[in-house]
């Protein structure tokens, strides 16, 4: 979320803290965890106690009430994979709601909490897995785990927190609200076109007709990698990151968040889509 000026209404935060195992098998186990849980402790937990499903999310900020919302996701995994059910109070009509995974709509940092505006998530149940075998999603990934045979559980979280540590700010130094941007989806002609004027642009299937690229590499190649104008930027490791050294004009940062998308479509033709939830 991404508060450009002052919020002009009431802001409730859920205060339920708990983790309830509900039910086991030799394979699976169900659990139960509130949503003002930090949802790096969350994770944190499960890999303790080597459920599986939930280590490629390592070190998001956040909390588990928000990670459906968004339907977080990192390094080949999103938190909708494993969701099973989602506790929610309809704000509108006081209603006590319990969503199932398809009744939460999940699709690529989008869900029916995040369209709808009108649910106050209290719990989410998940279902990980007893058992790990890693396979390789992700490049950066497998470079930082190229020397590990076979990687454990606590091995791949380690990992991703020593990649995402380097490339991405401490919103507590630095402030920023992490990904700005979610890499365009392309049709095939989108595709084909991104790829006459960038023949090196990294493309990947997503779907039958459908591919995904990536933002940073279009920011970078438009030459936004670390750029800064009066107190906001891209962040110098990371161009997805926008960055703020010392504004408190929301405008400031949502003017610099057009420039870059107005540069990188005239120059590749690819509409950049904010992550991000703009207030």
């Amino acid at each position: 979320m991404f508060f450009t000026k002052d919020f002009d209404g009431l802001i409730i935060r859920p205060g339920m803290q708990y983790i309830r195992m509900l039910s086991e098998s030799d394979d699976n186990i169900e659990i139960e965890a509130g949503a003002a849980i930090e949802w790096d402790k969350f994770v944190e937990y499960c890999v303790t106690a080597g459920y599986a499903g939930l280590e490629n999310l390592s070190m998001i900020p956040g909390t588990v009430g928000a990670g459906p919302v968004q339907n977080i996701g990192a390094y080949g995994t999103e938190i909708g994979e494993t969701i099973i059910q989602v506790k929610a109070v309809d704000l509108c009509s006081g209603e006590y709601r319990v969503f199932t995974n398809e009744e939460c709509e999940f699709a690529y940092r989008d869900s029916i909490f995040k369209r709808e505006h009108r649910f106050a998530i209290t719990s989410v149940i998940f279902r990980l897995s007893k058992s790990f075998s890693y396979k390789e999603k992700y490049i950066d990934l497998g470079r930082e785990l190229e020397n590990v045979a076979t990687p454990t559980l606590l091995q791949v979280r380690e990992a991703i927190i020593r990649i995402r540590t380097r490339k991405l700010p401490d919103h507590n130094v630095l402030p920023n609200a992490g990904s700005f941007f979610k890499n365009p989806i392309l049709t095939k002609e989108e595709k084909e076109h991104l790829q006459h004027k960038l023949a090196d642009a990294p493309v990947y299937k997503a779907g039958d007709t459908e591919f995904k690229t990536s933002a940073a590499f279009l920011i970078d190649k438009a030459g936004y990698k670390g750029k800064r104008q009066g107190m906001v930027g891209t962040y110098e490791h990371h161009p997805l990151v926008i960055v703020n050294y010392g504004t408190d004009n929301g405008q400031d940062i949502v003017n610099f968040m057009n420039e870059v998308r107005e540069e990188v479509l005239k120059q590749f033709g690819v509409n950049l889509e904010p992550e991000v939830w703009i207030f």
